[in-house]
C-alpha cells in the first residue's frame, strides 16, 4: 500500500499543480471588463460635452439612481423613465444653457466606474449653475444599472426653488 501511494504521489502533485494553475485563469476570465466600462463612461461624457449625444442613453431601463443627502429630490429612483421625468427634465427646464460636463477623474474597479466631474450651465434667470458631482456607477453589459450620486445639495435645491417650472 505504501508503495502504491508513493507511486501515485507525483501524479497527485501534478494534478493539483495543473488545477491551481488553471483556477486563476478562470477567475481572471470572469472578472468584469474594467477598462471597457471606463471607456464606455468616458465616451458617454465626451458625447455629452460635444453635444453629440445624451449621457443618459447609457442608463439601463431598469436602473436605480440614488441622489444622496437631503435635497428636495434625494431618494432612490427606480427606472430610467422615473429618473429622467422627475430629475433631469425638471432641471433642464430651469436652464437656459444646458449643463456641459468636464470630467476631472475617472476611476474603475470591478463593475464600478466613479466619475468626479464639474458641470457648467446657465439658469433660466441668467445666473450660473455650476456644480461638482461624484457619480458611482455600476455597469453591466455596457449599461449603467446602479448610480449613487453626490452633489452640492444647497446649490441643487436653490435652482429648484428659485426657478419655477414652465
Amino acid at each position: 500500500m505504501k508503495k502504491i501511494l508513493h507511486q501515485l504521489l507525483p501524479l497527485v502533485v501534478a494534478t493539483i499543480t495543473l488545477t491551481m494553475a488553471f483556477i486563476p485563469s478562470v477567475t481572471l476570465a470572469q472578472e468584469p471588463p474594467v477598462e471597457a466600462n471606463k471607456k464606455v463612461i468616458k465616451e458617454g461624457f465626451d458625447r455629452w460635452t460635444s453635444g453629440t449625444g445624451s449621457f443618459f442613453d447609457l442608463l439601463a431601463d431598469d436602473m436605480q439612481w440614488q441622489i444622496t443627502g437631503s435635497t428636495m429630490l434625494s431618494k432612490t429612483y427606480t427606472g430610467k423613465k422615473q429618473f429622467i421625468d422627475e430629475v433631469i427634465a425638471p432641471l433642464n427646464q430651469r436652464l437656459s444653457k444646458k449643463i456641459v460636463p468636464t470630467v476631472k477623474y475617472l476611476f474603475a474597479e470591478k463593475d464600478w466606474v466613479i466619475a468626479l466631474w464639474e458641470g457648467q450651465a446657465t439658469a433660466a434667470d441668467g445666473k450660473p449653475y455650476n456644480m461638482s458631482y461624484a457619480w458611482f456607477m455600476q455597469m453591466k453589459a455596457g449599461k449603467i444599472t446602479n448610480v449613487i450620486a453626490f452633489l452640492d445639495g444647497i446649490k441643487f435645491d436653490d435652482i429648484l426653488k428659485r426657478i419655477p417650472l414652465k
